[in-house]
């Protein structure tokens, strides 16, 4: 008895983190990935509460619900994934779009500033307008999309509001989400390839991508406690490049599938949101401050079929 009273006392003083947006395609990697460090005290929050999955309700673009999660959940560390992420839905809704990317990501951060919670904070390399070749942490931001505008938006709120903050830039994410509804690339492209039908994939938008398994393992190595140094801005990626139409092929290729279902596509279709044609995000702060390496995009890819 007196053993299992220990291991109580021990589980419950463990660091408690809270993870918002468990629910989407990257937040389902990052529980496989918390689980395996066995750090944390976890809470998972999204927008939709999933007893099941025990993922709590929350709406970052309320401030009482964020207030209510903080209160119940008191967290020492919190990863924001949520946000709306389809760059087409938020060109279209940019009020929303504001709403959540911007306004929701400052509400966390200001329950952050007030508690005194770590906070990890998940960017995307549409700040820049992909007018050059390899992008540093330190460039200024010039986004072309709503989506980069509100998301530049809410890193000048993290920055500002939780300086002990991380935020984490990547150019695209590539992986397998194992649920319906997500915004998952490789799903959607691999359900049509195995009904025969072809994907195009453009060859204007160039892009270093990384595999969300070790994305979710980098930000759960991160907010380790014994990382508290670690703040401000990192890139994540690949460390070559590659077109999304070179990376179909190489996707193809792996998965065996023919190379006459990936077709090169040119002008971008009506109403698509405008996108930087070459988001490389350089990966050298990273790997001198955190020692932390990706390898080029043919690991990234083959670490998705794993």
């Amino acid at each position: 008895m007196a053993r299992r009273n220990v291991e109580s006392v021990a589980l419950t003083d463990r660091p408690k983190l809270l993870v918002i947006g468990a629910g989407g395609f990257i937040g389902a990697h990052v529980r496989k990935a918390v689980a395996a460090v066995g750090t944390f005290d976890v809470t998972y929050a999204g927008r939709l509460a999933l007893p099941e999955s025990g993922i709590h309700e929350i709406n970052i673009a309320s401030t009482v619900s964020v207030d209510q999660v903080f209160r119940h959940v008191r967290p020492q560390a919190v990863l924001l994934l949520a946000a709306i992420s389809d760059i087409d839905k938020c060109e279209a809704s940019p009020e929303m779009a504001f709403a959540v990317n911007a306004a929701g990501a400052e509400n966390v951060a200001n329950a952050c500033a007030r508690t005194g919670a770590r906070l990890l904070f998940t960017s995307t390399a549409a700040v820049f307008d992909g007018s050059r070749h390899g992008y540093r942490e330190e460039d200024p931001p010039a986004p072309l999309s709503v989506y980069g505008k509100s998301k530049a938006q809410a890193e000048q709120a993290v920055s500002a509001l939780t300086p002990s903050a991380i935020i984490l830039r990547f150019a695209l994410v590539l992986g397998f989400a194992g649920k319906r509804d997500t915004n998952a690339m490789l799903d959607r492209v691999m359900a049509r390839w195995k009904q025969g039908h072809p994907v195009a994939f453009p060859t204007s938008e160039v892009r270093n991508p990384i595999d969300a398994g070790t994305l979710a393992a980098v930000m759960a190595r991160l907010l380790e406690p014994g990382d508290a140094a670690v703040h401000g801005v990192y890139h994540v990626g690949a460390s070559d490049s590659a077109s999304r139409y070179e990376l179909g092929l190489q996707l193809a290729a792996r998965a065996g599938v023919p190379v006459s279902l990936v077709h090169a596509q040119g002008e971008p279709p009506p109403g698509r949101a405008p996108r930087g044609a070459d988001h490389f995000l350089l990966t050298d702060k990273i790997r001198r401050e955190c020692g932390i390496e990706f390898g080029s995009t043919a690991n990234v890819i083959e670490r998705c079929f794993a």
